[in-house]
């Protein structure tokens, strides 16, 4: 009998009281473990959330969470040859592309807690200066950001199930907020078990973090006024979050990362160096987890001449990569999570193929110790259109994210057009710049900032340093305006302000001072 992994609610360990859903080698095809949410009490699990988890944490200071975020972290440190095993079993990744997630989310986690560390004894923020209220300097207003007394619901997308746990949980803790993550079903044992492991150690404080896996039935009707919702999926799930009553009425905070047609662009008269940068970017980012990243490169923006070079030395990248079982150490790319990604990738291709021509076809590559006929395993594909025209013309590559190993080559005329094709993606996660001359790579990374939460700049001289178009790193701004979901996360101690309230206390200056000190937000 598959085991049945336990829910974390209301201070314990509980299962579903249903069948479960299966989970499956994406590569094998056998089933793994089950999860079930059937007959959980939510409004206990959310009411046990607010109240007993929130409570102990907003009872601690930021320094004291941080050492709190430190202990969950070394925690699990000691159990990662576990998360990569299950990773390799649930997810079909190979090691590298287990190291983004799994050691990516270590990594946040681990930077947070350095935040928090440096924000001292404090149980509250300030943000910016004492300002005047009139001509009396004596009663002037002050700005403080103080936790929310909700709860933050984490509704997660399948790619990510240790970076996307910990990428949100790691500020909202710091900040004093209690979590519940609920992980997209299909890779729902990695969160579990890290989780699990944080738990059991005892390093949390009782109902600061739970985890429900399987259905979402019911979990957006118990949130309330204060609670707080971020979302990673699809734009279509998105817009029935929006538009949840419970979410409407309560006016619940909600953050949003959908979909993305992220660009990589080699500027006009860019060095052969520096395609050679975007080239070696472009293969990486198509086939890293198989191209299922929500910032992975979908569409290659080229001058019209150097389109045919671009291509050639992008597929001759893509032809070395070898696909199959990640448990082979020769295989550099492992299988997509499920047969339904598997179908949605190949319609999606159908669907590109009506209006670009494929330049190097994924179906060429043999698959390594895996079955085509019962794994989830695909080769890289990268399509093109013919000249800047067509650029143009093709609404369907502007317009449709195929979430796998796929790209599409667009040759453009001019920078202006560039500028254009880009847009078209209507609000993005990232676009990645190559070239060689800083005052237009400056330009032109101003002109994509107010559609892109990200701008990669790449030349020549951070070849070595620079972190990659699809790497989140915690310093810095994740989400995007528009079809990208218009939310934001992380940015350093940004991604605190989700889960704080600012309010402004209009006082004496006699009263003012004792608010501080405290650090800025």
């Amino acid at each position: 009998m598959t085991e049945l992994l336990a829910n974390q609610v209301c201070g314990r360990w509980q299962t579903g009281s249903g069948p479960g859903t299966a989970l499956t080698d994406p590569v094998l095809g056998s089933e793994l473990v089950r999860v079930d949410a059937t007959g959980l009490d939510l409004a206990a699990a959310f009411a046990y959330a607010r109240d007993t988890g929130g409570a102990a944490l907003r009872a601690l200071s930021y320094a004291q969470r941080a050492s709190m975020l430190e202990a969950a972290l070394k925690v699990m440190q000691g159990q990662r040859d576990a998360y990569y095993a299950i990773a390799t079993a649930n997810s079909g990744t190979v090691k590298n592309d287990s190291a983004v997630d799994i050691d990516g989310g270590l990594f946040t986690l681990g930077h947070y807690a350095k935040i928090g560390l440096g924000l001292g004894d404090r149980h509250h923020l300030l943000d910016g200066e004492a300002v005047r209220l009139g001509k009396d300097p004596l009663f002037q207003s002050r700005h403080v950001l103080r936790p929310s007394r909700g709860v933050a619901l984490f509704i997660n997308a399948f790619n990510f199930p240790a970076w996307g746990l910990w990428e949100k949980a790691a500020p909202a803790l710091l900040s004093g907020v209690p979590v519940i993550i609920k992980p997209a079903t299909a890779t729902a044992w990695l969160t579990q078990r890290m989780v699990k492991d944080v738990i059991d150690a005892g390093v949390l404080p009782a109902g600061s973090l739970s985890v429900i896996c399987g259905s979402s039935a019911g979990l957006l009707d118990q949130l309330q006024p204060f609670d707080l919702l971020s979302f990673t999926g699809s734009a279509e799930t998105a817009e029935l979050i929006r538009s949840h009553p419970a979410v409407t009425r309560h006016s619940v905070r909600v953050n949003i990362e959908a979909d993305s047609l992220n660009s990589a662009w080699l500027l006009p008269g860019a060095s052969a160096e520096a395609m050679d940068l975007l080239v070696k970017e472009v293969a990486r980012e198509m086939t890293v987890k198989s191209g299922q990243k929500c910032t992975a490169i979908r569409r290659v923006l080229v001058p019209q001449s150097q389109a045919d070079a671009v291509a050639q030395a992008i597929s001759a990248r893509l032809a070395k990569t070898t696909v199959g079982n990640p448990r082979n150490e020769s295989v550099r790319m492992g299988a997509l999570v499920s047969r339904a990604q598997l179908n949605a990738v190949r319609e999606g291709l159908d669907l590109l193929k009506q209006q670009a021509q494929v330049l190097h076809d994924g179906s060429s590559h043999p698959l390594i110790d895996a079955d085509a006929s019962t794994s989830c395993c695909i080769g890289p594909t990268l399509l093109g259109l013919k000249d800047a025209s067509a650029s143009d013309a093709a609404h369907l590559v502007h317009g449709h994210e195929v979430f796998g190993p796929v790209a599409t080559l667009l040759p453009y005329r001019d920078e202006a057009q560039a500028l254009d094709l880009i847009r078209r993606g209507q609000g993005s996660l990232v676009a990645s710049l190559y070239s060689d001359d800083g005052a237009t790579m400056a330009r032109a990374a101003l002109e994509l900032a107010d559609s892109h939460g990200r701008v990669h700049v790449v030349s020549p001289d951070v070849a070595a340093s620079q972190t990659g178009h699809g790497n989140v790193m915690p310093q810095s701004l994740h989400g995007g305006p528009g079809r990208a979901g218009g939310g934001e996360e992380l940015g350093g101690l940004r991604a605190l302000n989700f889960y704080h309230r600012r309010a402004a206390i209009q006082a004496s200056t006699v009263v003012l001072e004792h608010l501080a000190p405290a650090t800025s937000a």
